[in-house]
């Protein structure tokens, strides 16, 4: 009953205005992420949130444009943690190292995608929003690395973010936009480990464990 609740919540907050979301608390440090759990990811070096927003690239792709923000109170910062199609994985069930997620940008409604475009700053792998709710594909596929000996993915825990077709990993620096995005910081894809593809999950809703039993970390 109080997870029917919960989903209840969760639907709610969804479906309020944007400027609730600046509102939005952060969850207990240490709490598990969870599939169907919609969250903020920070850049762990320049603290920069993963953000999108309906405005295209006017270079390669030319889809959905993906930067990382200064504002930590900015709606157009949230992702929804999804597992890829055709896996046992439901919601609520906490995310393990090695799996395969997809991001889905929580106001459009499209994936964290990767593919071999150039990026518009650094000429690394472009990294964008595609697709919709029945529109997906293998470029939006990542999988979850996590740093130290951790085996559940917990709020505030370094991780990494491989994406399966292109082996980039999710990569952000201080190379900033000046015209559409100003201020905003370019993310792509690059395929070598640094410190500047480490990130955290940070503000959001938690959806909580649906059997009630964390796993052994």
């Amino acid at each position: 009953m109080a997870f029917a609740f919960f989903a209840l919540a969760i639907f709610l907050f969804l479906s309020l205005d944007s400027d609730y979301f600046a509102s939005a608390v952060p969850a207990s440090e240490g709490v598990e992420v969870t599939y169907g759990s919609v969250i903020k990811l920070m850049h762990e070096r320049t603290k920069f949130r993963l953000h999108s927003h309906d405005v295209p690239y006017g270079s390669g792709s030319g889809q959905q444009s993906v930067t990382a923000f200064p504002n930590v109170d900015d709606s157009n910062s949230y992702w929804v943690v999804k597992p890829v199609p055709d896996t046992p994985a439901k919601q609520g069930d906490t995310v393990t190292n090695g799996a395969i997620i997809r991001l889905q940008h929580m106001k459009t409604r499209k994936w964290l995608h990767s593919h071999l475009h150039a990026s518009p700053i650094s000429g690394n792998l472009e990294v964008s929003c595609y697709g919709g709710d029945s529109v997906s594909d293998t470029g939006d596929f990542w999988k979850l690395e996590i740093e130290g000996k951790g085996k559940i993915w917990k709020q505030d825990q370094k991780i990494r973010l491989h994406h399966v077709d292109t082996g980039g990993y999710l990569h952000s620096h201080d190379k900033k936009y000046q015209r559409i995005a100003g201020g905003q910081q370019e993310v792509c894809g690059v395929k070598e480990k640094s410190r500047d593809n480490v990130w955290l999950a940070a503000e959001g809703v938690y959806l909580p464990i649906s059997d009630g039993k964390a796993e052994s970390s």
